[in-house]
Order: structure tokens, then sequence, then C-alpha cells
């Protein structure tokens, strides 16, 4: 703020800044916090320098951009209030405040076009976490399951529905980070681990992401459209989730619970991509396991962040389980291996299947047994292994679906042997009896 000054004989007023002075009577201005600074100006006798109204918006590339009362921006940089000459007289600060208005404009667009397009993006690339893609990855693969688990035995997974489905988890992965970066930039500026976000650190504007977050939601209908009618509907209804979710740590202990339902979703949609509806009977074991399996991940994920959580007032299950977390996810990991040994038996799966089965069982024991809740880098290391679990059980569909195919051909193999030789053995006993009688 600049302050009142006055002559008091001699040479020397000033101007000042500082915290103190009475703001705005608008009850919305934000007050702004910086050091101390005073600038002298030698004014003349029975010059009088009123209260100047400021605000304090941030703006991007600036320090202090502030708009004043009399009609003309000041905007000083710690550089320009040092360049500012020791002799000045009042008549010519509306100049100099103009002249520091243009030289620092003129450096923003210097500055702006200076970046490379790569700095340009990468704020985007950040928010939609591409330097992450373990979420990308926790996204698709129950998309995959349920691609391979439809497939008829003998057979591959269709590579276009595969290919479509990693382009949509990569795209609404990405989108759901935004909406999710959207509704906490509030809470993320109080989070260690979140705090360099960039809707938080002011690199993207809370509009800009919403438009960014419009051409990814376009993306991502797109993806969708290349599937029937049925896989529309039922894609599209997986959206009040995206967007409720962010919400869910505010009221209840179990957002991990909100998070499963929304990104097993594809564990439903996959088998209606390729067979035209879900078959409720496979796809609902598949789902409840993949809902058990986000539950033990994400859990691990969130005491990461449990102490800034406890402080700010946020929820999960992290906090609702305490000390006892390695119990819950030791029963959330049986109920994912029982609902995954379900889903088997209906779809008739093979010994490759349960192999995989027994293998992620005893990844997940791993696992929890080592897992150090204390430790976030430890946490961290154990949320990432979760894609070898997705990644097991993918491989373990695929090749019981191929085995299936030869196992069903010895099987009708056998029985056509057994169903001739009865015939065979009637004939030759036939002939023997004519011989005999003969």
């Amino acid at each position: 703020m600049i302050g009142r000054s006055v002559w008091r004989g001699g040479v020397g007023s000033s101007i000042t800044f500082f915290h103190g002075w009475p703001w705005s009577r608008n009850p919305n201005a934000v007050r702004p916090m910086y050091p101390k600074r005073t600038i002298c100006f030698p004014l003349s006798r029975n010059i009088t320098l009123v209260p100047i109204r400021l605000s304090a918006r941030p703006v991007a590339g600036r320090r202090f951009p502030y708009t004043t009362n009399l009609g003309y921006k000041l905007m000083l940089h710690p550089r320009e209030v040092e360049s500012i000459p020791n002799n000045i007289s009042v008549l010519n600060v509306r100049s100099i405040a103009s002249d520091n208005s243009d030289k620092t404009r003129t450096t923003r667009l210097e500055r702006k076009e200076a970046r490379t397009w790569q700095q340009q993006i990468s704020p985007y690339a950040r928010l939609m976490r591409i330097d992450r893609p373990i979420g990308s990855w926790l996204l698709f693969w129950p998309c995959g399951w349920s691609i391979a688990l439809s497939a008829p035995a003998g057979c591959w997974p269709d590579p276009m529905m595969l290919g479509l489905f990693g382009v949509g988890a990569f795209v609404m992965r990405g989108a759901g980070c935004t909406i999710n970066d959207l509704w906490d930039r509030d809470i993320d500026a109080k989070v260690e681990r979140t705090r360099n976000r960039p809707l938080v650190s002011g690199e993207i504007a809370p509009f800009d992401a919403v438009v960014f977050l419009a051409g990814q939601l376009g993306v991502g209908l797109l993806v969708l459209l290349q599937l029937n009618w049925y896989s529309i509907l039922l894609g599209a209804s997986s959206l009040g989730l995206v967007i409720v979710y962010p919400l869910m740590k505010r009221v209840t202990y179990w957002p991990q619970l909100m998070l499963g339902a929304t990104f097993n979703w594809g564990a439903l949609l996959g088998w209606s991509a390729t067979q035209g509806s879900v078959e409720w009977s496979a796809c609902v074991p598949l789902y409840v396991a993949g809902v058990c399996w986000t539950i033990v991940y994400d859990t691990i994920y969130a005491h990461q962040d449990k102490v800034d959580d406890l402080i700010i007032g946020i929820k999960s299950t992290a906090l609702r389980f305490g000390d006892k977390t390695k119990l819950w996810l030791s029963g959330f990991t049986a109920a994912m291996i029982g609902n995954l040994l379900t889903a088997g038996l209906v779809c008739d799966q093979t010994w490759p299947y349960y192999t995989s089965i027994g293998l992620i069982g005893a990844h997940l024991a791993h696992q929890i047994h080592s897992l150090n809740i204390h430790n976030p880098k430890d946490c961290a290391t154990k949320f990432i292994s979760n894609h070898q679990v997705g990644f097991l059980l993918f491989l373990g569909i695929v090749l019981g679906t191929l085995y299936k195919k030869n196992s069903e051909d010895r099987t009708k193999g056998s029985v056509t042997g057994s169903s001739s030789n009865p015939s065979g053995q009637l004939s030759a006993t036939v002939t023997s009896a004519r011989n005999i009688v003969v």
C-alpha cells in the first residue's frame, strides 16, 4: 500500500510500502503481504500524496501488479524500486509508473516468447499426470481383464478394443486428475506432496484448466462413440462417479470405495463393448474384485498424506484403519481372490488363470507384510508395484482362454473315442459269434 506522505520541511517526504494501512472498503479485497519498503521522493511544499487503493490480485509474471484510484497502473518489481532516481517530483510519478508498466509488460511478452513449446505444455502435462503413468495403468487393467475374459475359447483378446480402451484410460485418467485438482486446489496448497501442482502454484488458471478439461472429455467422448450404444450409455453413466469422487474425502472415511467403483467401471464396459451387453454373472465378481483391489492399493497410497490429512480434516481409509491397516488390507485381499475365483468358474477358466491368481495372492501378501505405513517412500513403492498385479491377472486370463481351446479339443477327442470304441467292440463280438456258429 502506498501511504499518506506530507512535506514536513526541508527535503525528504516518503512513499512507504507496509502491511497495516487501512484497506479498501471492499470486504472481498485481499490484503497483500510483502516486506516493508520505503522510497524517498523530494517533494515540493504544500504537496500531499493521498492514500492510493491498490488491488492485490496476482497476475502471472508480475510481483506487485496494482491499479490505483488515480487511473493508472503502478507496477513495481524489486528491481524497479531500486532503479527509481533519487530526485523526482510528484508531478512525474504518473509517467514513472506508466514507464514501469510498459517495461513490465514488455518483459512479460519477451519471457513468454522465449518459452519453448515444451515449457508451455509442461504444466498441462503435469496436470494430467503424464509423468506418473501408474494411474492410467490401474484404470486400464480392469478394462483389459474384461475384454480378455469375454474372448472366445482359443482366441486372443480383440486388439482394436484394447487400443481404444488404452487411449480412453489415458485420457479419462487425465480428466479425472484435472477434476480432482479443480476441486482440491484449496486443500492441495496445505499438503506437502501436492503444493507444487500447477493449479496451486498458479502455472495454470482455473478457467484454463476447465477449458483443458473440456478438451479431454471431448476426446474421451470420441473414444466412447466407437462402441455400441449399450456401451455408450453404460460408459456415460460413470461420469457422475468421476465428478463426485473428489468430494468424498470431505464427507466420509471411505473415499477409496468410491474410487474403486469409479476406476473399475471398465470391468463392465469391456465385456459390453465386445459382446453387446454385460454378462452379469461373470462381470459382477470381476468388478467387486477390482473394487477390493483399489481399496488395497489406494489405502497404501493415502498413508503418504495421513499427517497432513489429519491436520486439514480430510478423511481416508488410511485414517479409518490406522494401526490395523494390515488386517483390513488382508481382508480385502481375501475378498478380491474369492471374487476372481468366482469369475473364473463362471467363465470355465483353466489352470493358467488360477495360477495367476495364486501369484497375485502371494504378491499382495508380500506387499502387506512388508508395508511400513509410516514411511511415505515405502508406501509409494508398494502402490506402484500394483501395476504388476494387474498385468499378472491379464496374462493369466489370456493364457487361460487360449488353453481353454486345447482343453476342449482334448475333451471332444476323448468323447469321440469312447463313443466309437463300444461300436467297434460290438461288431467284433458279433463277428466272433458268427464264426463260432459256422
